[in-house]
């Protein structure tokens, strides 16, 4: 009975349990659910949050970069647009320049036209007026055809003569009333730009002795130390009365100057003899081919040229000892270098070949003594054989007006002449400058016409005045130009001279 009632009672527990498990079950179930449902909300919500701070964040970064962009594209436009209204306006003035250079060659042309018109009715003319004249010289003089042409023949080359001069005088200082300013602004430019010192070196060189009785060491028993050094060095040696002075002669610059470091080593060391002489001697030589290299060497480093042959070198730094009008030929070249290439850049050409001709342009003068002809011509063979382009040999052998020149070679003649005529450049003997001087207003006062005639400026202008009532204005341009030609055929001098002609008229009278 008992076990019945366990039973039973388990029975009804279990379905309780049951019945509980039915109904709470759920219950939790749906709790959980809600938790669940709840936590999610609270992620999704978090989620959406951090999801728009971060399109907030980018959102952001994204309108600081878009404002740098737009501020660096605005700053670029404006930057172009700068430039724009840069080349608008250049462009603008480009083309007013155009249209005035237009407007004046058009000027210019009318000009020529009316002249070329004037010039043709006055051939009409004077071919009537010779046809007249034809006519009344046959008829009056009885004279043959062949005469009365020959004589008027004579009358129009005298009368075309003058007009010619006349009408050359008037469109070459019209032509020079254009160049002046603009060469005067190269040239001004160029001395400017160039500032190679000058000095003149003596013919003969003088050594200083420290005691007079030097000069009998010097000299030697029966002369055997002065004949010793006399023949190593090829140069005299001249000892005389003169005070604590030894003077050393030599055509050769190099060897003068080899005597002199040698004798003045041997003064110095004590020990003269033939064999010390001989052994100073032998190493003075040897530094002097350094010292030629050397100077070679920095005048290509001055003037900025590469690529010259090794033996173009040592014949640059042999010029650093010749001379040329008292003036050092290396500190020369070196100065006609520079102005060359100033002169070149200015006209707008690229000034290596110039640079290149005016260092090169007296390289003949270091070998003239071995070898015959000017040394312009000695100069152009020696840089065609070292291999120097024909436009700088060009210039090395037309820096006279020799040969035909280009346009390099005439910048280096003219860069040449301001280097020579610069004050204090160059020097010359007193008895031969006054030569020149007299010689000079000689050529002056040889041509009819001529009154007075004066040589002014140490030789560097001839100032010359003429009759008023013989030389009208045409024939004083022409005197002027027979004159200087004159000058350049008979005359050898330095640099340049400037010819003068006045012609001044004066009216005198007197109210009383």
């Amino acid at each position: 009975m008992e076990l019945y009632v366990a039973i039973i009672l388990l029975v009804v527990v279990a379905a309780l349990f049951l019945a509980a498990g039915y109904f709470i079950v759920p219950l939790i179930y749906t709790k959980r659910v809600d938790e669940l449902r709840e936590k999610l909300h609270s992620l999704r919500q978090e989620s959406i949050e951090k999801s728009e701070a971060q399109a907030r964040e980018i959102l952001g970064s994204a309108k600081q970069e878009a404002s740098a962009l737009q501020a660096a594209a605005e700053k670029e436009l404006k930057a172009r647009q700068r430039e724009f209204e840069r080349r608008e306006k250049s462009f603008y003035r480009m083309e007013d320049k155009l249209a005035h250079r237009l407007e004046a060659l058009e000027r210019r042309q009318s000009e020529l036209d009316k002249a070329k018109a004037k010039l043709r009715k006055r051939e009409q003319t004077i071919e009537a007026k010779l046809a007249q004249i034809d006519e009344e010289l046959s008829r009056v003089a009885e004279m043959s055809r062949d005469e009365a042409r020959e004589l008027l023949l004579q009358r129009v080359e005298e009368e075309v003569t003058y007009e010619l001069d006349k009408r050359r005088h008037e469109l070459e200082l019209h032509a020079q009333q254009e160049a002046m300013s603009s060469a005067r602004k190269i040239l001004v430019n160029a001395m400017g730009r160039c500032s190679v010192d000058h000095y003149s070196d003596a013919v003969i060189t003088t050594v200083e002795l420290k005691k007079d009785d030097m000069k009998g060491r010097i000299i030697g028993r029966e002369g055997r130390n002065i004949r010793s050094l006399e023949q190593l060095t090829g140069v005299d040696i001249i000892i005389d009365d003169t005070p604590n002075v030894v003077v050393l002669s030599g055509f050769d610059p190099i060897r003068r100057e080899v005597a002199r470091m040698a004798l003045e080593r041997l003064i110095t060391d004590g020990r003269i003899h033939p064999a010390k002489i001989e052994e100073v001697v032998g190493k003075v030589s040897e530094e002097m081919q350094e010292i030629i290299w050397e100077a070679g060497q920095e005048a290509t480093f001055k003037t900025g040229i590469t690529g010259l042959h090794p033996e173009l070198i040592k014949l640059l730094g042999k010029l650093k000892f010749r001379t040329s009008f008292g003036q050092n030929v290396l500190r020369h070249s070196i100065e006609v270098a520079h102005l060359s290439g100033v002169i070149a850049s200015e006209l707008g050409m690229n000034p290596k070949d110039a640079k290149r001709g005016g260092l090169l342009h007296d390289i003949g003068k270091a070998v003239d003594a071995e070898f015959e002809g000017t040394h312009q011509q000695i100069g152009m063979e020696v840089a065609r054989k070292y291999g120097e382009n024909e436009t700088v040999v060009n210039a090395i052998g037309s820096h006279h007006g020799d040969i035909e020149q280009t346009l390099e070679g005439a910048i280096v003649q003219v860069a040449d002449a301001l280097s020579a005529s610069r004050p204090g450049a160059r020097g010359e003997a007193v008895e031969s400058y006054l030569k020149r001087l007299q010689k000079l207003e000689a050529i002056g006062k040889s041509f009819p016409g001529v009154d007075k005639c004066y040589a002014i400026q140490a030789g560097r202008e001839l100032r010359v005045l003429v009759k008023p009532e013989t030389v009208d204005d045409v024939v004083a341009y022409s005197l002027c130009r027979k004159i200087t030609k004159r000058i350049e055929q008979e005359l050898e001098y330095p640099g340049m001279i400037k010819v003068t002609l006045i012609r001044e008229f004066r009216e005198i009278e007197y109210a009383k």
